[in-house]
């Protein structure tokens, strides 16, 4: 059985995305082997952090990343916001992931019955837009919205591929590195209701 132990030696992007979703299934059927979670993993993080993939997802308690893909201690690299909105701060730190930190594998995780993506399926519908912070989560998955309306799909699915799209197009680094072969994009769609994680966007730049 391969775990998330050999995602920083897996010698290619489409690899780590592989290594990834065996970890995911084994959280999903209850066949865990929680990796890299002692106070010997601990230690060796103390001179330096290698992960292999950056996970942009979103800040809901019910998504721990690390869990759902059986993973532990330095293997993944998270930046989370409501509905895994992607403004300048977080594009800098996919960046960082990908220039100084050297990751293999960028993923935008959405999920099931995102509250973020309700709030803006609700205030697109009804017509009336939040008049406090909130106004701009909704605004940044609204194009999501309209998108999965026009294919007929459902709208977590439109913003996972939304999502991983446009980290390819408004971070620099990441276009440089996929164009290079040297890293790959994920869009995918995590299940509450099973647990499991399903893919809706791949571009590994060839």
């Amino acid at each position: 059985m391969t775990t998330p132990t050999e995602l920083q030696a897996a010698p290619t992007p489409r690899e780590v995305w592989e290594l990834l979703r065996e970890g995911n299934e084994r959280f999903a059927t209850g066949n865990t082997a929680a990796p890299n979670r002692d106070t010997a993993r601990l230690q060796q993080l103390t001179s330096g952090q290698n992960p292999a993939v950056c996970v942009v997802g979103c800040s809901d308690s019910r998504v721990p990343v690390e869990l759902l893909f059986d993973a532990g201690f330095g293997d993944i690299f998270v930046i989370r916001t409501a509905g895994g909105c992607v403004d300048s701060a977080v594009a800098a730190s996919v960046e960082f992931a990908v220039d100084g930190l050297g990751v293999d594998l960028v993923l935008f995780l959405a999920h099931e019955k995102c509250g973020a993506v309700g709030a803006a399926v609700q205030a697109l519908e009804s017509g009336d837009m939040p008049t406090g912070l909130e106004r701009v989560f909704v605004e940044k998955i609204a194009p999501s919205v309209a998108q999965s309306k026009i294919r007929g799909e459902h709208v977590e699915f439109a913003h996972a591929r939304n999502g991983a799209e446009h980290i390819v197009t408004r971070v620099p680094a990441v276009a440089i590195a996929l164009e290079a072969g040297k890293l790959g994009v994920v869009g995918a769609r995590y299940r509450l209701s099973d647990g499991r994680v399903e893919t809706t966007y791949e571009n590994f730049g060839d």
